[in-house]
């Protein structure tokens, strides 16, 4: 695994690294609350862990969906989850004066897979200097990510990371494509599965995404089994009252199950 950052993973791991968080920060007690919970649970099986939470939620379906709670109050919350647990920081960005104000507060950059074709987004993430998760368009190949890669490393910045989410299926559906994960692996850089978002069921004509939560055990372990070099996780202590994307995410004491599971995935694929 390709991975020029070495100050936010740990790069001698054999295990694969975690994204994981809420969805958004809804709070200061909840983000916390999430983040205390799975960097205990990512330290004690040694798995590399960055905190996920957007300071903002841009793309919503309806316009009455919950956003966040203001973008300073937000970014504040995330920069003292990162001095208190020690951990780093992934946040979405959706406009390119984004960049440089969530650069402040965070580590790795991350463009939601709708903006992924987004030049001068990618620009700007890249001119940052910070790590830049770029997530797979819905709508696009595996091998069309090439072009967001170079985008980012026209700026010289080589800390770039790609996200399968799951392609669209019909209208209001998604489903993943394993040999993405594989494909996505000749740029030369990790490849992350995004478990809870490929779950997903936009569109729905409530205005609400739904999902198929009952499924993130499966989608893990198949990403797992195919080489994916990190995961994206959702989590939420209750997700059926969470203010975005509770449909899709994991309940937040399902987690040490779930990943001492796919350890055993990622060893026996080691061993091999």
């Amino acid at each position: 695994m390709l991975l020029n950052i070495p100050h936010i993973l740990n790069t001698n791991s054999n295990n694969f690294f975690l994204l994981a968080g809420p969805c958004v920060v809804e709070n200061e007690d909840i983000t916390m609350e999430v983040a205390e919970r799975v960097k205990a649970i990512t330290s004690s099986f040694k798995i590399p862990f960055i905190f996920k939470a957007s300071y903002r939620k841009a793309n919503r379906t309806s316009q009455t969906s919950f956003t966040g709670i203001g973008d300073d109050e937000a970014l504040e919350i995330l920069k003292r989850v990162r001095q208190k647990y020690q951990v780093p920081i992934v946040t979405d960005i959706h406009e390119s004066d984004d960049a440089v104000i969530a650069a402040k507060y965070v580590d790795v950059l991350q463009i939601p897979a709708f903006l992924c074709r987004q030049t001068e987004l990618l620009l700007a993430a890249g001119n940052t200097g910070k790590a830049v998760n770029i997530k797979k368009g819905q709508f696009l190949s595996a091998e069309s990510m090439k072009f967001a890669v170079d985008k980012v490393r026209t700026t010289g910045n080589n800390n770039v990371m790609l996200t399968e989410r799951g392609s669209m299926f019909g209208y209001n559906d998604l489903i993943v494509d394993y040999r993405s994960i594989v494909q996505m692996k000749t740029n030369n850089c990790p490849v992350i599965l995004d478990v809870t978002h490929s779950l997903q069921q936009p569109n729905q004509s409530t205005g609400v995404t739904g999902g198929r939560p009952q499924l993130i055990e499966t989608i893990a372990k198949a990403g797992i089994a195919v080489g994916a070099d990190g995961l994206f996780i959702e989590t939420h202590p209750d997700p059926s009252k969470a203010k975005s994307d509770g449909a899709n995410m994991l309940k937040l004491d399902q987690l040490e199950s779930l990943l001492e599971k796919l350890l055993f995935i990622r060893k026996a694929i080691i061993n091999n």
